[in-house]
């Protein structure tokens, strides 16, 4: 019984026939394979819900205090050039009443990364899904990134990167929650090293 085709790996020998390349050759024989898989896998956040992953792991207590989960690892592919930008986000919110469990907020934040993206728009989605599931009394949300788009063609610039933020409730109209935030993304990021 044969294999079944992706229907992406034509599509990515196509592609080598239109660069060159000869998808005949020894190096390139199971590239469309290859490269479909990866794609599927770089993008397999479409099939992911943002309730599905939050709704199981909601806890009602009695805790007001800021929760922080940073410097959680991504990786995403710019949906211009479809290139990976990769960094780290860090999530805030203070509970109204219920929390998510911890590891949720990684997982929700891999789901949106795992699509084609623009850095602006994960930042927002991370920030709204929280807020839609938990309505929190204030969510924050900041991306530091850096954009192979940038460091590859281009512009080329290897040593810049992005930053982006999304404060909603008391982290947007509480300048000392903001202040609370910020700070703790600036403490030393090596106290667990």
């Amino acid at each position: 019984m044969s294999e079944a085709v992706d229907p992406v790996e034509p599509l990515i020998e196509s592609l080598l026939k239109e660069l060159g390349e000869d998808p005949t050759r020894d190096g390139l024989l199971r590239t469309p394979k290859r490269v479909a898989a990866a794609m599927r896998f770089f993008t397999e956040g479409y099939q992911m819900d943002p309730l599905e992953i939050l709704n199981n792991a909601l806890f009602d207590v009695d805790y007001d205090e800021m929760v922080l989960v940073r410097d959680i690892d991504f990786y995403s592919l710019c949906e211009h050039h479809m290139v990976p930008f990769f960094g780290r986000i860090h999530v805030g919110y203070i509970p109204n009443g219920r929390v998510v469990g911890l590891s949720k907020i990684p997982r929700l934040v891999e789901m949106y990364a795992r699509r084609l993206q623009v850095q602006e728009r994960l930042t927002t989605q991370v920030a709204g899904a929280l807020e839609e599931v938990l309505q929190p009394k204030g969510v924050g949300v900041v991306v530091e990134s850096k954009h192979l788009c940038m460091m590859m063609r281009g512009v080329q610039k290897q040593n810049s990167y992005a930053i982006t933020s999304s404060l909603r409730g008391e982290f947007e109209h509480d300048p000392k929650t903001r202040g609370e935030f910020m700070g703790l993304l600036r403490q030393n990021r090596d106290a667990f090293a």
